[in-house]
């Protein structure tokens, strides 16, 4: 293998590098854009659903006297809600950290992979230097 065709290999795997990380960012933005489907509708009717048990809750307590036992029934929904809510964004939370980090790692593996083949590459261009200096050093 000659100096200019390491060199070739070296550049078209610095060019999958760049490839890589643009995939990797690609894939940040599109698990971002999934997450958000896949939650930001359920916590959407969530925090409707609390905002609607509050504003009852609010109601019953003005008619404490009439309302005693639907007071109490609108506090638990309104808590229930409200931890369904909580729950909700935490699992989202937890689900776009994981995905990312997921990203992260397969970018990490793949670079790592890449700079391991071009470090080989550069050993042999060190050999093919040492080759070329010791039929000098006999001529």
């Amino acid at each position: 293998m000659s100096e200019e065709h390491i060199r070739g290999q070296i550049s078209a795997k610095e060019d999958e590098i760049t490839r890589i990380e643009e995939d990797a960012s690609k894939k940040d933005a599109s698990a971002e854009k999934e997450i958000e489907e896949e939650f930001d509708l359920r916590i959407e009717e969530a925090q409707t659903k609390l905002n609607e048990e509050v504003q009852l809750r609010e109601e019953a307590i003005q008619k404490a006297e009439e309302w005693t036992q639907k007071k109490k029934e609108k506090l638990s929904s309104a808590k229930t809600a409200d931890k369904a809510l909580a729950q909700l964004k935490n699992e989202k939370s937890k689900a776009l950290n994981g995905k990312l980090k997921e990203i992260e790692n397969e970018k990490k593996n793949k670079i790592k992979e890449v700079q391991s083949e071009i470090k080989q590459l550069e050993k042999q261009i060190v050999a093919l230097d040492k080759a070329k200096a010791k039929e000098i050093t006999e001529e």
